[in-house]
């Protein structure tokens, strides 16, 4: 799976539409971006139906716990918990800069179904030991974050920034990950955690992409 995903996502910021030519504006200053996904430009806009409703996937209030128990703000100390405007500003900086990674922490069989545009698929086991992620696996993983292997430890000297997400504050994949890569001794610093998710992306009717970048219909 990780072969086909080590392509890596370069994102820039085109253009922003003007807010006043918009009924549902991101912020009062920001109309809409374009993200670069794969060979695809995505449009980065809020749902424009006032009536829109979000997708009954993610309607529901009341899954089993466990697994889809509440998660705590801090997914891990030193780490920053994010909302979506934080996310957007990543869009525009760090991404395009190349010195940040919007990381999909969920396993492939979400990932296939749609996910924020920019974003690669590292599933959560694949970035922590205690799930099962052998050396190997964690190698391959890491590399997509600029880590690399130096003889008997890893080396975080270039590490990029990671901005993880799963698929709402219900969902544990991207803590797991998180929790993961801090005991591999990975910098807290250098990792955001954007807890709303999918659930609360879609909540603010921003767009959804399959892999390939075709738009997601909602």
């Amino acid at each position: 799976m990780l072969k086909s995903l080590t392509w890596m996502v370069l994102l820039s910021l085109c253009w922003s539409q003007s807010v006043s030519s918009l009924e549902v504006a991101i912020t009062q200053e920001l109309g809409a971006i374009t993200v670069q996904h794969g060979e695809q430009k995505i449009e980065i806009i809020r749902n424009q139906d006032t009536e829109a409703m979000i997708t009954p996937d993610f309607a529901r209030t009341s899954r089993p716990c466990p697994p889809f128990c509440a998660q705590p703000i801090e997914a891990g100390q030193g780490v920053k918990t994010i909302g979506e405007i934080e996310l957007i500003r990543f869009m525009q900086t760090q991404l395009p800069e190349g010195s940040g990674v919007l990381v999909d922490a969920r396993t492939p069989d979400w990932y296939e179904r749609g996910t924020i545009p920019g974003s690669i698929n590292i599933p959560h086991d694949r970035l922590n030991a205690q799930q099962g992620a052998d050396e190997l696996t964690l190698e391959e993983s890491l590399a997509l974050l600029g880590v690399k292997r130096a003889t008997e430890r890893w080396d975080f000297s270039h590490a990029k920034t990671a901005l993880l997400w799963c698929n709402g504050p219900w969902c544990g994949q991207s803590p797991t990950a998180i929790r993961g890569m801090l005991d591999l001794g990975y910098p807290p610093e250098k990792i955001l955690y954007y807890r709303g998710g999918l659930q609360l992306w879609l909540i603010f009717g921003l767009p959804v992409v399959y892999p390939d970048g075709r738009l997601r219909e909602e």
